[in-house]
């Protein structure tokens, strides 16, 4: 059973959808069983995270079963140490959403939470998979659950929400798929492992349009606001938190690894994005009105940062942007479930009408400090440890770069005081009345798994950063690998040579 479970990993999420839809369950035995299902993830993830070897070069959890041998497409799947990483992000958080969802009582419980589960499936498969087409296909099914959870379950303005979504994605995963086509005929298979590295500009480009949409970096993170905004609080827990990382594994998997060189020759126009997104997040997040707008505008920075890291082409970089993904993950997840209890006791959202919302509810206060002070990156906490790396990296490539996200940092630390000031401490609101009640056992059951993995994270950052690539860190520097892949055939991953890559 060990050397399938990767796949279970994959197909149990799917065949619990399907038990879902299948039989007529009532709104309590769908979200029971979608929570068990989430649950049983959890304990499947945490059985592979035990028995890894972290030392070991190359992939691990390996399955491979040829589709179409004339194409040499096949579905392989495995785990590197860095994409073991965000898939454990994917399941913690996907069963605090399925359980915050039962909590609520969702509407048309059925099929929301087969959707769920539907949805967890694919996002694990876009993190095991080893193969272009079978990352496409897991790509693309990760996008027409989201689709419906926004459009249906949405608020007032979910339509033109799940409009620009469907434009912003299309757009993307059509310039994927001709990159993939392309990429996959030129080296005759579509198999990562066995695939050499390229020097198409053009094809570089294509998946970095792809995954920059759904990071979302600037400029292509038009969809992103509304988004956020629109969707239920665990959708929005689940776009920020997890789904973004997928292109934090395209970036690194595919677009640096496979395109060594046109990603060197790209590296400054990157970065300038990058740090146009860090500082224009960070500004806009500090003028949001409203709760979901500042954690959504702090996604986009903090997506911008790990880019700057993913882009600095070297090994801090590389260990502090997987950190970060982590790190990120949960804040962003917990702060958006937060915002929707919020919502629940208020009706309202807008910074100006909430305000001492910690008198009398000790424990909301409590969970929203804590969350806000792993934000904030202090000195001891995992995304302090993920932004030093970061920076420590870019610093690398030139002190401008350093600067920038240093700066940037300084901003996050002022939205976010500012938004745990506005709904805890100044006067009270409007909005709040004193039968507001504080969070319940139910919620602080959802919330405090979350916080707990931060505090976890926080005393020992080096569980990832030390552990996200084989011998404690990236290996060999890439700038050396981008030097041998000009001189020879064989190139290089961000893991090891591919000749190594099994």
């Amino acid at each position: 059973m060990t050397d399938w479970l990767t796949t279970i990993l994959i197909a149990l999420p799917f065949a619990g959808a399907l038990l879902v839809w299948g039989l007529p369950f009532n709104r309590f035995w769908a979200g029971s069983i979608a929570l068990l299902v989430s649950l049983a993830e959890v304990g499947l993830w945490i059985n592979v995270l035990v028995d890894f070897d972290f030392g070991e070069h190359g992939l691990q959890y390996e399955q491979q079963v040829t589709w179409l041998s004339d194409l040499d497409i096949s579905y392989h799947v495995g785990f590197y140490g860095f994409s073991l990483w965000l898939t454990g992000l994917t399941v913690v958080v996907m069963a605090a959403a399925v359980a915050y969802a039962f909590w609520v009582g969702r509407e048309r419980a059925r099929t929301y939470f087969g959707l769920m589960l539907f949805l967890t499936g694919a996002i694990v498969a876009v993190f095991t998979a080893q193969d272009l087409l079978l990352f496409y296909a897991a790509f693309e099914a990760m996008l027409i659950p989201l689709y419906v959870l926004v459009g249906v379950w949405g608020g007032g303005g979910r339509l033109g929400a799940t409009i620009k979504f469907v434009i912003y994605t299309i757009a993307g995963s059509l310039l994927m798929l001709v990159a993939i086509i392309a990429y996959g005929l030129s080296e005759g298979t579509f198999d990562l492992v066995d695939a050499g590295t390229s020097g198409s500009s053009w094809i570089f480009l294509g998946f970095v349009a792809a995954f920059a949409v759904k990071a979302p970096l600037f400029p292509f993170h038009g969809w992103m606001p509304d988004a956020y905004r629109e969707s239920s609080p665990e959708v929005a827990a689940v776009l920020s938190g997890i789904v973004s990382k997928a292109a934090v594994y395209g970036f690194l998997r595919i677009a640096i690894a496979k395109f060594p060189e046109p990603a060197q020759d790209f590296q400054i126009p990157i970065l300038v994005l990058a740090s146009i997104g860090l500082v224009y997040g960070s500004l806009l997040a500090f003028r949001a009105p409203d709760l979901r707008g500042v954690i959504a505008y702090s996604s986009l920075a903090q997506m911008s940062l790990i880019a700057l890291g993913l882009f600095a082409l070297n090994d801090p970089g590389f260990d502090g942007a997987i950190l970060q993904s982590v790190g990120h993950g949960l804040v962003s997840a917990t702060l958006f479930l937060l915002a929707g209890g919020i919502e629940r006791r208020s009706s309202t959202g807008e910074l100006a009408l909430l305000g001492g919302m910690a008198r009398g509810r000790p424990a909301l206060a409590t969970v929203l400090m804590t969350t806000g002070i792993v934000a904030l990156a202090v000195p001891g906490s995992a995304t302090f440890a993920g932004e030093f790396l970061i920076l420590a990296g870019v610093f690398r490539e030139g002190w401008l770069w350093a600067v920038i996200g240093a700066g940037s940092i300084v901003l996050a630390a002022m939205y976010m005081l500012r938004l745990v000031s506005a709904a805890l401490h100044v006067r009270r609101g409007s909005a709040v009345s004193d039968a507001a009640l504080d969070l319940r056992p139910a919620e602080l059951a959802i919330l405090v798994p979350l916080v707990s993995c931060l505090l976890a994270l926080s005393a020992w950052p080096g569980a990832i950063s030390d552990r996200a690539f084989p011998d404690g860190g990236s290996a060999n520097s890439v700038n050396d690998r981008l030097a041998a892949a000009r001189e020879t055939a064989d190139g290089w991953t961000a893991y090891g040579p591919l000749e190594d890559d099994r």
